[in-house]
């Protein structure tokens, strides 16, 4: 089965939650929506609304509750996603012009706030207190893994470990978060909410460090464009942190010495991206992100087999697909 299957599967709930994302969206407040929609309706997948919606099928699931909880996760990313441009001082984002470019970044990080506060708006007109409860964990969190990465940005001394955590914080616990709440709407069983929710975690993790790692696989004729931008921004992530801590210690020293000078030029970006890929440093982390995929997939044991299942083990294999 293909991602595109499983979409298709999903057509008539994922065209309702785009028309609650724009129902949701209106305000007074002019700005808020031209904001909002820039971001929102720039070709987004919305990866984490379809996990809930499978999620909550999988659980047998099928109220109006799917729509405003689907609404308030794409929010919540989407807000995270421009305080993100905020601090990185982003000029592109999925092809367009980022909205702190457009609107200026105290606009960005307000209309961001708007966001989780509808977000939470919408949680509460749910009425679960578990469903408040999952979200408000999980957003939390991901303010910390924003700090986090802030404390760490340009440090080359990051850890694997480290790295893993903001993944975690910044990435996966929302992703853990959409599939663990279909299973509170459909009253699922302990284990099978706790498989849910290791299995978004797992996938979110892979995710992150599928994208990561992808920036290291781009074509010569890709240099100079959006190539490099973790590196101009002092992200380390998993295939240069492997590369440190086995490459020889001039090439070591020549990383550094780029990244800490924000020495970055075409030819410095292009030397450390050679040293990446003779180091191992890709396959190390997709090798990573495929432990996680294959945990994830065995997660699910606790269902029964069935379509929603084989949903989940597609998305789980696309996630790997996207390195080709």
């Amino acid at each position: 089965m293909q991602i595109a299957d499983v979409f298709s599967a999903y057509r008539s709930e994922m065209s309702q939650v785009e028309v609650h994302l724009d129902r949701y969206i209106t305000s007074d407040v002019k700005l808020i929506p031209e904001v909002a929609h820039h971001l929102i309706d720039s070709g987004g997948k919305r990866f984490r609304p379809l996990l809930h919606l499978i999620s909550s099928r999988l659980c047998g699931y099928s109220g109006e509750s799917r729509f405003p909880l689907a609404g308030a996760i794409e929010f919540i990313h989407t807000a995270s996603l421009l305080h993100d441009d905020v601090i990185d001082e982003a000029v592109i984002r999925r092809g367009k012009t980022s909205a702190n470019n457009v609107w200026g970044n105290a606009a960005s990080v307000l209309v961001g706030d708007f966001l989780y506060s509808k977000a939470f708006k919408l949680l509460s007109e749910i009425g679960d207190i578990k469903i408040v409860q999952l979200m408000s964990k999980m957003t939390n969190i991901m303010s910390e893994g924003e700090v986090f990465q802030l404390m760490k940005c340009g440090d080359t001394s990051l850890s694997e470990a480290e790295y893993l955590s903001i993944v975690e914080k910044k990435t996966a616990v929302l992703i853990s978060a959409a599939c663990g709440s279909g299973a509170v709407l459909g009253g699922a069983a302990p284990a099978q909410t706790e498989a849910l929710e290791q299995y978004g975690y797992k996938i979110g993790m892979a995710f992150q460090i599928t994208d990561d790692t992808l920036d290291y696989m781009a074509r010569e004729e890709d240099f100079g464009k959006s190539i490099g931008k973790d590196l101009e921004e002092g992200k380390l992530t998993l295939p240069l942190i492997y590369t440190l801590a086995t490459c020889s210690r001039p090439d070591r020293e020549m990383v550094k010495t780029a990244i800490e000078q924000k020495a970055l030029t075409p030819d410095a970006v292009r030397n450390i991206f050679a040293l990446v890929r003779t180091s191992g440093g890709i396959d190390y982390a997709l090798a990573r992100a495929e432990k996680f995929v294959s945990e994830a997939k065995n997660g699910l044991a606790v269902f029964a087999d069935g379509t929603e299942k084989e949903h989940l083990l597609a998305v789980a294999e696309y996630i790997l697909s996207r390195k080709i």
